[in-house]
């Protein structure tokens, strides 16, 4: 292990706090400061987990010299002013998901990054899990043969924030999220088969969403619900790759099969993990032990905790003990194709990924 990497957190709600108990278990993560609007809860949060600055303006906190990098842990359309101004004070910046609440607002926090030479990293948890790890080693290993359709899947039977009794009316309102399960959930799955695939160019995108199933009639009025429920998506990828989405925060169903890839020699779903593979006449379908997977990972072959999580692999980044992860260009395409959904729902057609970007336009709201 090397130095302890010095980290400030803007945003101490429900994913900040998650986020500062996964830094407490990083040996060598030590936050050092948090900022968060809410006075009393940023004290609260401090005590709490033993942080000794705390700030009730972002801005301030980055007047400090002593922070190697920040985690932005705000609502969506606070990403990319949040992501620019961490950058431009000389850190290095991890923001949660989704990148931003628009594709433009996610391409200008990469141009920050290019502009300043400092790392941006996105949480993308579902990186992590062992199934896509063995996924990834299956598919880099060429046990797939030539991938041609990849399915991206996530159910809830009724999870929609605030609404069905969780977290707080910001997620469900489209002006401060920039969407609802497609942003909330659809990122970590549609993120998941990208980086599977290599993260192949978009070539067009055509999706549907609702908002159908029943709301307690007093949360929807204080929510102002404004976001979709259920979406579904059609994109067109490089290389002849067909993908399909379909993610649920609400639909009266028992759930959907995993997320899955296949090519012209095998396939692979994620959950439950399962490996298909012809041989002639046999039809193997195969399943595998993660757990010894990821122990040879970590063992045999040195990697340790590198990609535990998307906070230990930030840390080894920072630490100089990891290359890493291209997540905000997998990030930013994800917003693409989230994106690229919701304006083919409201134009009623099938976009080209050029008209997508042309169309996106900055819902940012400062820090």
């Amino acid at each position: 292990m090397g130095k302890k990497v010095r980290i400030g957190i803007i945003g101490v709600g429900i994913i900040g706090k998650h986020h500062l108990r996964t830094y407490a278990e990083i040996e060598d993560a030590e936050v050092v400061a948090l900022a968060d609007i809410d006075e009393a809860e940023g004290a609260r949060v401090a005590e709490l987990f033993g942080i000794p600055n705390v700030y009730n303006n972002g801005y301030k906190m980055l007047e400090r010299d002593d922070l190697d990098a920040v985690d932005i842990c705000l609502h969506n359309n606070l990403h990319m002013p949040g992501a620019a101004a961490v950058m431009r004070a000389g850190c290095n910046a991890y923001c949660e998901k989704p990148m931003a609440g628009t594709y433009k607002d996610a391409e200008a926090m990469l141009k920050v990054a290019e502009e300043t030479g400092q790392l941006l990293h996105i949480q993308l948890a579902t990186l992590y899990r062992p199934e896509t790890k063995a996924a990834k080693y299956l598919i880099d290993g060429g046990h797939l043969g030539n991938v041609y359709h990849a399915r991206s899947t996530g159910f809830r039977r009724r999870g929609r924030p605030y609404v069905d009794g969780f977290g707080t009316f910001n997620f469900v309102r489209k002006e401060i999220s920039g969407g609802g399960a497609f942003y909330d959930m659809g990122v970590y799955h549609i993120s998941q088969i990208l980086y599977l695939l290599g993260n192949p160019e978009v070539v067009s995108i055509t999706g549907k969403t609702f908002q159908e199933t029943p709301i307690d009639p007093r949360r929807r009025e204080i929510g102002q619900y404004s976001v979709e429920e259920l979406g579904m998506g059609f994109v067109r990828l490089e290389n002849n790759i067909a993908m399909d989405i379909i993610e649920s925060w609400a639909i009266d169903l028992d759930g959907f099969a995993g997320s899955y890839v296949v090519g012209s020699e095998g396939g692979v779903r994620l959950e439950p993990f399962g490996y298909y593979h012809n041989i002639g006449d046999l039809e193997f379908n195969a399943t595998a032990n993660l757990d010894q997977f990821i122990y040879r990972q970590h063992n045999v072959h040195e990697i340790g905790d590198i990609y535990d999580s998307s906070q230990h692999h930030w840390v080894a980044v920072n630490q100089g003990r990891a290359d890493l992860l291209p997540t905000a260009s997998v990030a930013l395409k994800t917003m693409l194709i989230s994106e690229g959904i919701y304006l083919s729902e409201k134009l009623g057609r099938e976009l080209s990924a050029d008209e997508v970007r042309e169309m996106s336009e900055s819902k940012a709201i400062d820090i």
